[in-house]
């Protein structure tokens, strides 16, 4: 990819010049009170730098308004190594002006959920060179918020961007996806999205591997970000982009289709203690979070499920009750936990995400809104990838 210059460094007479034009106006424009000020340099010393830096800032603020805006979510949390990374990248780069609005903590299995009845809050949080909110809510509330007007003073950005997760999100696991469903949320209100994973193992990843990862997918962000704003981008769907676990020894972009592959649900009795120790049951897929459910008090015989969000993971907590009305003292109360194991794939077609994940590479997935429309987003995504990342960059 050709490289990008920094836009926030001005030429030093440029600056200069502008310091010039204000202290001119600030002397009210007679000769004798410019060559006065100017002349006063040397002993107003608090005066001159303040100046400057106002002047800094303007040009700066002011530039980056000049900038497409980018949105970045995700579904591990804000303090995520993978968004984190990803952010320093963007701001480093300067090609636009990076924005983020992610989940507090971690809503990695939240699926398309949102917040009803309930407050949100959104909290700014500290990331060098990026406006950011910290939200109290799933992946899907920070998209909806973000693009609602409510948050940012801009009405639309050019691209969202939700990643990078912490585990593959191959096949069916996409419909529990937090961050899959965040870049999903984007393509229903008109916005051009990607979303991007990471395929982690817990026995050999490590968080400097977000750094590769973030290396590898930074060309299609900067060819989206540039072929957006052409109006060449494919419009009726959103990328997911899949990158194997040593992203640094890939082999390479490829166009796949989404797979039928499922994990497997695994529930498993454990003790009285509604805490047992989180290390024992953690599953390999470390993208699946925790929730808690449990039985409503006031349900018939056969009981409902009322889901409560938790942040303690791969929780499942049942509470079995009898007919309304009935003591606690004849309630009996149960307790699980549910991880998700992978299963064996049968299928050998090449062309499917977690195949070409899994033969180490990077696997770039149309998801379109409809299936009237997928094979038509396939296609239109083919020769987009094909034209930017096989052509000539």
């Amino acid at each position: 990819m050709t490289s990008v210059k920094n836009n926030n460094m001005f030429p030093p007479g440029l600056v200069s010049n502008l310091q010039q034009v204000l202290l001119s106006r600030k002397g009210g424009g007679g000769e004798e009170e410019k060559e006065s000020d100017l002349s006063n340099d040397d002993n107003d010393q608090s005066t001159e730098p303040s100046t400057s830096a106002c002047v800094e800032n303007t040009e700066e603020e002011d530039n980056n308004n000049s900038k497409p805006v980018v949105l970045i979510t995700n579904g591990d949390g804000i303090d995520s190594p993978g968004l984190l990374f990803l952010v320093e990248a963007l701001v480093r780069e300067g090609l636009c002006s990076v924005h983020v609005c992610a989940p507090q903590s971690d809503k990695s299995v939240s699926s398309h959920s949102v917040t009803l009845q309930e407050t949100v809050a959104a909290t700014s949080a500290e990331i060098n060179g990026a406006i950011a909110y910290e939200i109290s809510g799933t992946p899907v509330d920070c998209v909806s918020l973000a693009l609602s007007g409510a948050l940012f003073s801009w009405s639309k950005p050019l691209l969202v961007i939700s990643g990078i997760n912490r585990g593959s999100n191959c096949g069916y696991q996409m419909f529990y996806s937090g961050v899959v469903a965040g870049a999903i949320e984007a393509l229903i209100c008109g916005v051009p999205s990607l979303s991007i994973s990471l395929n982690w193992k817990k026995e050999e990843s490590q968080d400097s591997d977000f750094m590769d990862a973030v290396a590898v997918c930074l060309p299609v962000i900067n060819a989206a970000i540039r072929d957006i704003e052409k109006g060449v981008f494919p419009q009726s769907c959103s990328l997911n982009i899949e990158i194997p676990t040593s992203p640094s020894t890939n082999k390479g972009f490829k166009l796949t289709r989404r797979s039928m592959r499922r994990s497997s649900p695994s529930w498993q009795a454990v003790s009285a203690n509604r805490h047992p120790s989180a290390g024992h049951f953690m599953s390999n897929q470390q993208s699946l979070g925790l929730q808690l459910a449990q039985l409503s008090r006031d349900a018939s015989a056969a009981g409902a499920a009322r889901r409560l969000t938790t942040q303690r993971k791969n929780m499942v907590e049942i509470e079995s009750v009898g007919a309304a009305g009935k003591s606690d003292s004849n309630r009996v109360k149960k307790y699980f936990r549910m991880e998700f194991l992978d299963k064996e794939q049968e299928d050998t077609d090449e062309d499917l995400d977690f195949r070409a994940l899994e033969n180490g590479f990077v696997a770039i997935t149309p998801l379109s809104l409809s299936r009237h429309i997928e094979e038509d987003a396939y296609l239109a995504a083919s020769d987009w990838i094909s034209s930017t990342l096989h052509g000539d960059q």
